[in-house]
């Protein structure tokens, strides 16, 4: 019974160890696109001046902009009772089960757990959560269709020396991801904002198919999270929609902005909002992606992807790319990495009394 108990646990499936994994996989990445694209005459051209410093010190400032996006959204969804350190922390520890788990689970089903630590109702926390995560997927439901609106389709998908059928996969997964997020807000949004009991049963009726089964309670949890949920969003104001939409807007373009300012402080980018409509197609694309945080994927479909944007001679666009993916993750994704292994265990010792699972 104890045993079964740890393994409905979400948190069990979290192991420190684990974060190893995705630095191997995208070392292991970066090492074989170097090895195969690098060119040593990127450098000859690449002098470290006061506008390289202040690019990269923009950079920084980008993500901290990405950082405090989240941070003021998930105060402002528990209406202040979160102070700025508890929403630091819980936004940590999210963020680094984010990284160490496949772009598709993310670091959902713990967060509620992290929340409700601080000291959130497990109503309130699994309304949090739900919001968070409806909020994420509204930005690129909205974002991809005017984004490919205003640079069309032949500007974000076609890549200069690529062949077609790179063109057409690319293509095909960002459809594949936006499709995934488009169904999963419609559903959240029919359980949040019109029938969250008819959705629960439903999930119930679904998941009590036989090949399904596995997933049963998994499904149940979702289901009474949305009926929670649900009961807390309803009186929310206009006030509260636009502060949570906007620090939502705030944090994901923020994060698209940092290989903007990465790639000025060497180079020079041919067409800077193409580079970041771009970079929002590829995290759709990310998805579908099974290695945690998309690690080797998100490296190699940032030098594919963006390369033709880089003001270089062509035959060194595709090492220039794959010299800035290498600073792009360093600052975007490892991080969190370091800092979940710091925060992770003095957590799990302050709210359950021990270090390990």
């Amino acid at each position: 019974m104890q045993e079964q108990q740890k393994n409905n646990n979400p948190l069990s499936k979290i192991k420190l160890s684990n974060a190893i994994y995705p630095i191997i996989i995208g070392l292991g990445v970066v090492v074989y696109m170097l090895w195969k694209d690098f060119n040593p005459e990127i450098f000859k051209d690449i002098h470290f001046t006061w506008n390289t410093a202040m690019w990269l010190m923009l950079a920084l400032f980008f993500m901290f902009g990405r950082d405090i996006g989240y941070i003021i959204r998930i105060r402002v969804l528990s209406n202040n009772q979160l102070t700025w350190l508890q929403a630091f922390r819980i936004i940590m520890l999210w963020e680094f089960t984010s990284a160490i788990t496949p772009s598709a689970v993310g670091g959902t089903s713990v967060a509620i757990i992290y929340v409700h630590k601080e000291g959130l109702s497990v109503g309130r926390s699994s309304a949090i959560v739900m919001l968070t995560s409806f909020l994420d997927e509204l930005y690129f439901i909205v974002m991809f269709p005017l984004l490919l609106l205003i640079v069309g389709r032949h500007n974000l998908f076609d890549i200069s020396d690529a062949s077609g059928a790179i063109t057409t996969s690319l293509m095909t997964f960002a459809l594949i991801g936006y499709f995934l997020k488009f169904t999963y807000v419609l559903i959240l949004s029919y359980g949040l904002f019109v029938n969250p009991l008819g959705l629960r049963w439903l999930l119930m009726r679904i998941f009590r198919i036989k090949f399904l089964r596995r997933w049963y309670r998994a499904a149940a949890k979702v289901g009474t999270d949305i009926v929670e949920s649900s009961i807390e969003i309803r009186n929310y104001n206009w006030k509260f929609w636009f502060k949570s939409c906007a620090s939502t807007f705030l944090s994901w373009s923020s994060r698209y902005f940092v290989a903007n300012a990465l790639i000025m402080a060497f180079f020079s980018v041919s067409d800077q909002f193409l580079l970041f409509a771009r970079q929002l197609v590829m995290w759709i694309m990310m998805l579908v992606m099974p290695t945690p945080g998309g690690s080797g994927f998100a490296e190699y479909i940032f030098s594919t992807f963006c390369s033709d944007l880089i003001n270089v001679p062509v035959s060194l666009q595709l090492g220039a790319a794959t010299m800035i993916a290498v600073l792009w993750r360093m600052v975007t994704y490892y991080p969190y990495l370091f800092l979940g292994v710091i925060i992770f265990p003095r957590w799990l010792k302050r709210n359950f009394g021990r270090k390990k699972l």
